[in-house]
């Protein structure tokens, strides 16, 4: 990480002059939290934000600042900050109990509202997160069919647990990262995910294999994006193989369609994982799919057919708050065609970004899928027209290594000071809040970063 307390980089010292009152708070904050973040993807170089409130597309912090928010929740908020409907709900049902310790009718509206909407939804159990939720999906696979190896995809985060807690941003190697045993890594295939056919050949050649797990979209919501014929070959061979597929929604559930990316290109796998959007914006998240296979937590289903069940619990499983807010949400999504126009005005900014690039002579591309806008970098200074640039041409650990040297995190300050918020990857999340003016608005704020970038000479050095 740069020493950016000795930094002459106009970009920084501006960023802290405006952000004075995050600084104080960044401060106190290192003295409680490891590095002074409850989220390794919020790290900021020199200091992070601190927001006191957010409505629609926008959110303010400590300094009275205003930006326009691409963040989304980590994905979560597709409808945007604080929708009516959703504040509604949960108002509501906080006044009635956060917690009752017992079944209430909100968690089966919410469940059979998943059924609906989610075509492999025969069945469904809640957990609290995405990552315990893909935990429980590993657990349901190795039962039902007796086998122990699991195979991902490189790049493909599915949490921090320790089964997929390797192979996603680094250890593309297998071997385990720090705390993670041994044993559990080599049973644990890693496959690329820029390559059918050598998925297929392994796939092909193994008996011991329990599940294939993907986002299908790609890693990261398509930052690194795969082959349409992927879903289409891997549902084939699965079940050719009798193997388990998992599509981990945790992302693109209900965010690419109504029915999650499974409902949008047309392939069912046999589980699904799903969070952030499917809980409206608070905690929350369920494993889907075949009854068969989640039977195998069914206490009748156990004792007449003689098998011992999978445990589970969790305290804050379907939490009656989050039911609430998943309600409203899941019911405004299926209704009023929020992905499509989330999607939408991604791809509006996509295409202003690539014009502001182009314009200015920077080797520089804007792509993504649906509702996801990702900037390529271009830190190997390759020769690239940003208005044909197709990321399914350039190999993963090219896509995978945009966040290369200190442009990407300028690029941030540089927008947080022309009030746009966008991720380290570096990547933006569109909602359906989001106005054309919040698109305008922000196209001309990249276009500002980009020349206060170039003004101190960072995008030479990222060409060389």
């Amino acid at each position: 990480m740069t020493d950016t307390a000795a930094t002459n980089s106009p970009i920084v010292s501006a960023y802290r002059q405006k952000t004075a009152g995050s600084a104080k708070l960044a401060g106190r904050a290192r003295e409680v939290f490891p590095s002074g973040i409850v989220h390794d993807s919020r790290r900021l170089d020199p200091y992070e934000v601190y927001v006191t409130h957010a409505i629609g597309s926008r959110k303010w912090d400590v300094d009275g600042n205003e930006y326009v928010d691409y963040y989304g929740g980590h994905g979560a908020l597709l409808l945007g900050h604080s929708h009516p409907l959703v504040v509604e709900a949960v108002t509501r049902q906080i006044q009635r109990g956060t917690h009752y310790a017992a079944c209430h009718e909100l968690e089966i509206e919410w469940g059979e509202l998943i059924k609906s909407m989610v075509p492999c939804a025969e069945r469904v159990r809640f957990t609290s997160s995405g990552t315990e939720a893909n935990l429980m999906a590993f657990r349901l696979a190795r039962a039902y069919t007796g086998k122990t190896k699991l195979l991902r995809f490189a790049g493909h985060f599915h949490g921090w647990q320790d089964h997929a807690a390797f192979g996603y941003d680094s250890h593309f190697d297998g071997s385990p990262s720090p705390g993670v045993l041994k044993e559990i890594a080599e049973n644990v295939l890693l496959a690329p995910a820029d390559d059918i056919d050598a998925t297929v050949t392994l796939l092909s050649e193994r008996d011991d294999i329990a599940a294939v797990i993907l986002e299908p979209t790609g890693a990261s919501f398509g930052l690194q994006p795969v082959a349409p014929a992927l879903l289409e070959t891997l549902r084939t061979i699965t079940r050719k193989r009798g193997i388990v597929l998992i599509f981990d929604e945790v992302v693109t559930g209900f965010r690419v369609s109504p029915g999650g990316a499974q409902g949008y290109y047309g392939v069912t796998p046999d589980i699904a994982t799903l969070a952030k959007v499917v809980a409206g914006g608070l905690p929350g998240a369920a494993v889907t799919g075949k009854k068969d296979i989640l039977d195998l937590l069914d206490f009748d289903v156990a004792a007449s057919k003689g098998f011992e069940k999978i445990s589970h619990h969790g305290t804050f499983n379907a939490n009656p708050a989050s039911a609430a807010a998943g309600i409203a949400a899941l019911r405004y999504i299926r209704d009023h065609g929020a992905c499509e126009t989330a999607s939408q005005q991604a791809a509006k900014l996509r295409g202003h970004l690539n014009e502001i690039f182009s314009d200015l002579g920077i080797s520089w591309a804007a792509y993504g899928l649906h509702s996801a806008v990702y900037v390529y970098t271009n830190p190997d200074g390759d020769d690239l027209d940003p208005r044909t640039f197709d990321a399914l041409r350039y190999p993963v650990a090219k896509l995978r290594g945009m966040k290369k040297g200190d442009i990407v995190r300028k690029l941030r300050l540089a927008l947080l000071l022309n009030g746009v918020d966008i991720s380290s990857k570096p990547g933006a999340l569109a909602s359906c809040a989001h106005s054309d003016a919040d698109i305008e608005q922000t196209a001309d704020a990249f276009r500002r970063a980009l020349i206060m970038l170039r003004d101190e000479g960072e995008l030479k050095k990222s060409a060389a």
